[in-house]
C-alpha cells in the first residue's frame, strides 16, 4: 500500500491545509456560516457602541459640561432631556441586541459544528471499511478510532466555532481601538507600542502549544490501539495473569499522554494571564500617561472612564485571540492527520469497462499466479483449474500459502503476477461488487454484528423474507437452538456473538451463506475449532451447503477433505501434490506425512 498520500498530507502548506477545510466542510454550510458571522459583528458592534455610550451617558446623568464632549450636542431631544430613562434604555435596547447576537451565534454554530464533525466522521468511516485490506492489517485502528473521536472534534473547533469566535474578537479590538483613537489619538499611539511585545509572548507559547498538540494527538492514537488490544486479547490477558502489566502498559500511555495534554494546557493557560500582566503595566503607564493629560484640559474624567472601558474590552478580546491561535494550532494538527487519512485511495478497484460476473460461470483458472506481501513471496507460480461445482481442498502446513490462495478470490488483495480467470475472463476485468456478490465465506472464527439472529442471518441478503431466512437456519442446522431462545431469532447475540458458543455461531454463519446463495463458497478451516459434538452438525449442515457449488476449502481435519475433487497440497507458496486423496495417499509424500501425523490418521488406515 503506497504512503505517499499520507506524506502529502503531513507536509501540506497551512495555506493549503485550510483551503481543503474551507471548500469540503465549511462551503456547503456557508449561508449558516454567513448568517453566524452576522450574528458575530451583531455582538461586536453592540458592545463597543455600549463602551462609546459610558462619555456622553456619565456626562449626561451628572450633567457634565465639557469642551470635548463631541457626541452630547448630536443627540436627540429625547435622551438629552430625560437622560434617567434614556440612558438605562439605550444600555437595554443594545443589551437585547447583543443577547439576540449571542443567540444566533451560539446555536448556529452548534449546528454547524456537529454537522461538520457528522461528515468528518462518515468520511473517515467509509474510508476505512472500503480501505484494502492489506492497508487494515498494517494500520493500527485505534490511529482510525483517534481520528473519528478525537482530530473531527479538533477541526470542529478550529474551523467553525474558533473562527467566527475569532472574527468576533478581531472586530471588538479594531473597533474599541478606533474608539480609543477617536477618543485620544496620542494616548492610543502609547498603547499600541506594547503591541510588539505581545506579540512575541503570544508566540512562544503558541509554539509551546503546537509541539503539544502533535504529541498529545499521536499519544491518543497510541491509547486507542492499546486499549483496544488489551480487550481484544483479555482471554489472553486473563490466563497470563498479565492485568498488572496490562495496567502498567496503558498506564505508561496514559502518562505520556498526560504529559502532552499538560504542557499544552500550561501554555494556552499562561498565554492569557501573561496577557494580562502586560495590560497591567500597560494601564498603569496609561493611568499616569492620562494623568497628564487630564490635568493639561485634554481629557475627562467621562472621557478616561468610557476609555479604559474601551481598553479592557479591547484587551479581553485580544486575549481571546490568544486563546484561538492554541485553537487554531491544535485544528490545523488535526486536519493534516484527518487528511492524511482520507487521502490514502484504495489500489483494488474496478477497471475502466469492468462486466458482472455470471452465476453460470464454467471454471476458474488460476493462470501462474504469484503473491508478495511486504516483498516476501507468499505463493510462486500456482496454475490450476476448478471446473463449477467442483470441491478443492487446500492443505499444507502453517505458511505455506493457503488463506492467502483463498483470499487473492474476492480479490482482498491483487495478485503480484499471473492471473485469475472466470472462464476466459480476468477477475481484474470484473467488477469487485458482482464478484464478491458471487462468493460466500464461511471462516474459523465467524463474526457476527451486536443484531438480532435474524439480523445477523441477513446480512448479505437484507431483502430476504422472515421465511427465506428460516429456511436459511433450518438447512444450517440452526433452526432448533435459536428457536428454543427466549426471543427466537430477535434474540441479540452480543459483542462479536459472545452471547453464543462456537457452533452456534458457525452455523448461523453457515445459514448466511445458505440465504446468499452465491455459487462460489470459500471454506477457511471452517470446523477447526469445534468440539466434537458442534463438529457433526456444522459438517452435516457445510456438506448440504457445498452441494451443487464450487468450494474452495482450507481444513485440519481429514474428514473435511477427503472427499474433494481435487487436493491442492502447498509448501512454501507453491503447488507441491496435487490429485485425490487416495491418489495422494498412495503418492506417500508430503499429503501423506500430513494425514499421518496433522490429521491423526495413520497413512495405511488413511489409504484404505
Amino acid at each position: 500500500m503506497t504512503t505517499t498520500p499520507t506524506t502529502a498530507a503531513t507536509e501540506m502548506r497551512t495555506s493549503v491545509l485550510v483551503a481543503r477545510v474551507w471548500s469540503q466542510y465549511l462551503a456547503p454550510q456557508k449561508g449558516l456560516l454567513s448568517f453566524a458571522i452576522a450574528c458575530a459583528v451583531l455582538v461586536a458592534v453592540t458592545t463597543t457602541v455600549v463602551v462609546g455610550w459610558l462619555d456622553p451617558a456619565i456626562n449626561l446623568l451628572f450633567h457634565v459640561n465639557s469642551a470635548d464632549d463631541r457626541i452630547t450636542p448630536h443627540l436627540p431631544a429625547w435622551i438629552t432631556t430625560h437622560p434617567l430613562i434614556s440612558v438605562p434604555a439605550v444600555i437595554i435596547v443594545f443589551g437585547l441586541l447583543r443577547f439576540a447576537g449571542q443567540r444566533g451565534l451560539t446555536t448556529t454554530l452548534n449546528r454547524v459544528g456537529n454537522q461538520l464533525v457528522g461528515r468528518i466522521q462518515e468520511q473517515l468511516f467509509s474510508r476505512l471499511v472500503r480501505a484494502d485490506l492489506g492497508h487494515l492489517q498494517k494500520a493500527h485502528s485505534g490511529q482510525y478510532l483517534s481520528s473519528v473521536l478525537y482530530d473531527a472534534d479538533q477541526v470542529r473547533d478550529a474551523a467553525s466555532t474558533g473562527l467566527v469566535q475569532y472574527i468576533q474578537a478581531l472586530l471588538l479590538v479594531i473597533g474599541n481601538l478606533a474608539f480609543m483613537f477617536w477618543t485620544d489619538w496620542s494616548m492610543t499611539l502609547v498603547v499600541l507600542l506594547a503591541g510588539p511585545v505581545i506579540g512575541a509572548v503570544m508566540g512562544k507559547y503558541l509554539k509551546a502549544t503546537r509541539k503539544a498538540a502533535q504529541g498529545a494527538m499521536a499519544e491518543t492514537s497510541s491509547l486507542s490501539t492499546a486499549v483496544m488490544e488489551s480487550l481484544d486479547g483479555v482471554k489472553i490477558v486473563k490466563i497470563a495473569n498479565q492485568e498488572a502489566a496490562e495496567e502498567a502498559r496503558v498506564g505508561e500511555v496514559i502518562n505520556r499522554r498526560q504529559r502532552f495534554l499538560i504542557k499544552g494546557a500550561n501554555a494556552r493557560s499562561m498565554a492569557a494571564p501573561a496577557t494580562e500582566v502586560l495590560t497591567a503595566f500597560l494601564l498603569a503607564g496609561l493611568l499616569a500617561f492620562a494623568g497628564w493629560r487630564a490635568q493639561a484640559g485634554h481629557l475627562t474624567v467621562a472621557g478616561l472612564f468610557a476609555y479604559v472601558a474601551a481598553l479592557g474590552t479591547a484587551s479581553q478580546a485580544l486575549r481571546q485571540l490568544a486563546g484561538l491561535q492554541g485553537t487554531f494550532t491544535q485544528g490545523l494538527t488535526a486536519a493534516r492527520r484527518l487528511f492524511a487519512a482520507l487521502d490514502i485511495e484504495p489500489e483494488i478497484v474496478d477497471a475502466a469497462n469492468a462486466k458482472p460476473l455470471s452465476r453460470d460461470f464454467k471454471a476458474i483458472t488460476f493462470d501462474h499466479a504469484g503473491f508478495a506481501y511486504a516483498e516476501a513471496a507468499v505463493l510462486r507460480d500456482v496454475s490450476f483449474t476448478a471446473k463449477a461445482g467442483e470441491s478443492i481442498a487446500l492443505v499444507g502446513p502453517s505458511g505455506s500459502g493457503k488463506s492467502t490462495l483463498l483470499n487473492l478470490l474476492p480479490r482482498f488483495y491483487d495478485l503480484t503476477n499471473g492471473d485469475i480467470r472466470f472462464d476466459e475472463v480476468s477477475h481484474r476485468d470484473l467488477s469487485i461488487t458482482s464478484l464478491r456478490s458471487r462468493i460466500a465465506l464461511v471462516t474459523q472464527d465467524p463474526f457476527l454484528f451486536d443484531d438480532t439472529i435474524r439480523a445477523n442471518i441477513a446480512y448479505g441478503n437484507p431483502n430476504a423474507t422472515p421465511e427465506q431466512i428460516e429456511q436459511a437456519a433450518r438447512d444450517a442446522a440452526a433452526d432448533d437452538f435459536i428457536t428454543a431462545l427466549p426471543q427466537g431469532y430477535d434474540t441479540r447475540v452480543g459483542e462479536a456473538g459472545s452471547r453464543l458458543s462456537g457452533g452456534q455461531k458457525q452455523r448461523i454463519a453457515i445459514a448466511r451463506a445458505f440465504l446468499k446463495n452465491a455459487p462460489l463458497l470459500l471454506l477457511d478451516e471452517a470446523t477447526s475449532a469445534l468440539d466434537t459434538q458442534s463438529e457433526i452438525k456444522v459438517q452435516e449442515a457445510l456438506e448440504r451447503l457445498m452441494k451443487g457449488r464450487t468450494t474452495f476449502m482450507i481444513a485440519h481435519r481429514l474428514s473435511t477433505i477427503r472427499h474433494a475433487d481435487q487436493i491442492l497440497v502447498l509448501d512454501q507458496g507453491k503447488i507441491v501434490e496435487r490429485g485425490t486423496h487416495d491418489q495422494l495417499i498412495r503418492a506417500n509424500g508430503l499429503y501423506a506425512s500430513l494425514a499421518a501425523t496433522q490429521f491423526g490418521a495413520p497413512v495405511t488406515e488413511a489409504a484404505q
